[in-house]
């Protein structure tokens, strides 16, 4: 006898998990994994707290869907890096949709940030089966492109790292940056564009 088809999810019930993991975005990125708790998931989404464990076995579960949902939008924009490309233009294209990440998806930033700086403890298994393998590729590609000539003399994964942490930065201290001078996003870009330019150009 065949196995039975697993059942499909109802409308009601998809929409309930989309609640749960939205709100859960929220408190996450808000207090951390340490510091987020069912309660405070099943009041931003509206919930019992009853009702969220029908869904999920506990706040690790939902931690973790959230970061397995998030892994491929945060490859995406080194995935789109074209070896074929011009170098200086694949690269600052590079840093304008990690800026543009950033800003469009604050919640996500810190949710990523987060779990990296406790030491990646529930998201290793998807860096080493899923960023590992692409950041090795793209550095192979940005490595040649500067032994050629292409670009000015670099080391490419500490040029990756740099344009992780400048973009990051306004997602994570937007709180800071909209206080000292207000949310001037063009500037931001013009800043980051001729700053990675400067360094790539020889």
């Amino acid at each position: 006898m065949p196995d039975a088809k697993p059942k499909k999810s109802s409308r009601i019930q998809q929409r309930n998990r989309y609640r749960i993991l939205d709100a859960a975005l929220d408190v996450f990125s808000a207090h951390g994994y340490r510091g987020a708790t069912l309660d405070q998931i099943a009041e931003a989404a509206g919930l019992s707290k009853p009702n969220i464990l029908y869904y999920f076995s506990g706040k690790e579960e939902i931690h973790v869907t959230l970061l397995s949902q998030l892994m491929e939008t945060w490859l995406d924009p080194l995935v789109d890096m074209d070896a074929s490309g011009d170098p200086v233009t694949e690269i600052l294209a590079y840093v304008q949709r990690k800026l543009d990440m950033a800003r469009e998806l604050p919640r996500e930033s810190r949710l990523f940030a987060n779990e990296i700086l406790q030491g990646a403890p529930r998201m290793r298994p998807h860096l080493t089966a899923d960023l590992k393998p692409l950041f090795d590729e793209k550095c192979v590609v940005i490595q040649e492109w500067s032994d050629t000539g292409k670009i000015a003399p670099i080391d490419a994964q500490h040029l990756i790292f740099s344009i992780w942490a400048t973009t990051q930065h306004y997602a994570d201290f937007a709180a800071q940056i909209d206080l000292l001078i207000g949310p001037n996003v063009e500037a931001a870009d013009a800043h980051l564009q001729a700053l990675f330019s400067s360094i790539l150009r020889k």
